[in-house]
């Protein structure tokens, strides 16, 4: 996969600077552009939720800058609901025609062939096991695994440290199968991360493994009690799950997110988002649809 070489940082700045902005404290703009009488192709999937008026995403619900719900909240935020505001507003939905749905890593795959919701936002790595059982378009975000272990533990510095800890992941993610089968670690897998994260700091777990990017969003809310190890281990690329064979679909969400960059949408949603954490990211190339029906 080749990525698009010019920096966030840089693309912010220039985002900032024709607002008239400050960089010192980006921020987004909250407006979400909604396309006004969209064209979809007769009886697409687009075209049956445009009509509706309506759309369901999965998102996380427990991912500080990911997707997260505060509690008493009535939406959630973060960069994966940033991305799919961006999505519902070029199928012509505002932001109050998204019906959130809370979409843990187990429940992916079987909420989208199930038709609980249309489309999955939820720091969905693209994987070959995956394709096999839902469509995945993008990516629209790469990361890389990491370690979140408490902010005193002199044990564990990256990977290699990690034989015969207690590793914990969500259940369903690659995560927890890359530290138990190329580190030796004991896995210990638990239903969200915030069930993790709770864990570790009790002491129940030697570490927190996931991607980096969600690492930060949790030590960032615990500065004195967790800290972010090592570099990244592995490559993460978000993409966004639909349901498998339909490439009008994929086809869709390739143009959105390539025009998400083109008009600095992204470049907005990031800023208010992980940006907060995780810095200069380079925005990446989409993977080609699959033809036919597979």
């Amino acid at each position: 996969m080749t990525v698009r070489r010019m920096g966030l940082a840089a693309a912010i700045a220039a985002t900032l600077t024709i607002t008239g902005c400050s960089s010192d404290a980006p921020e987004a703009d909250d407006s979400v552009q909604v396309a006004t009488d969209p064209a979809f192709p007769a009886g697409s999937t687009m075209e049956k939720i445009h009509e509706a008026d309506r759309i369901r995403i999965g998102v996380k619900f427990d991912q500080p800058g990911i997707g997260y719900k505060k509690p008493g909240a009535t939406t959630p935020e973060g960069f994966d609901v940033e991305m799919a505001k961006i999505i519902a507003g070029q199928l012509g939905l505002a932001p109050e025609k998204i019906r959130w749905v809370e979409t843990v890593s187990k429940n992916r795959e079987s909420y989208l062939r199930n038709k609980r919701v249309d489309l999955v936002i939820a720091s969905y790595s693209i994987t070959p096991e995956r394709r096999r059982v839902v469509g995945m378009a993008g990516p629209y975000y790469v990361t890389g695994q990491q370690l979140l272990v408490q902010k005193g533990d002199k044990s564990i510095s990256g990977p290699k440290d990690l034989q015969g800890k207690k590793v914990c992941s969500a259940a369903g993610a690659t995560s927890i199968k890359t530290v138990e089968q190329k580190y030796r670690a004991k896995p210990v897998p638990y239903g969200t991360y915030t069930e993790c994260v709770q864990r570790l700091r009790k002491g129940v777990v030697d570490a927190v493994t996931t991607d980096g990017a969600l690492l930060l969003g949790y030590a960032a809310q615990a500065p004195d009690a967790l800290k972010v190890v090592g570099d990244t281990f592995s490559t993460e690329r978000y993409g966004v799950g639909y349901r498998k064979g339909d490439t009008e679909m994929c086809e869709f969400l390739n143009r959105t997110i390539n025009h998400s960059y083109r008009d600095g949408a992204w470049v907005k949603a990031l800023s208010k988002t992980l940006w907060q954490t995780s810095g200069a990211v380079p925005n990446p190339d989409v993977d080609p649809c699959p033809t036919g029906s597979s």
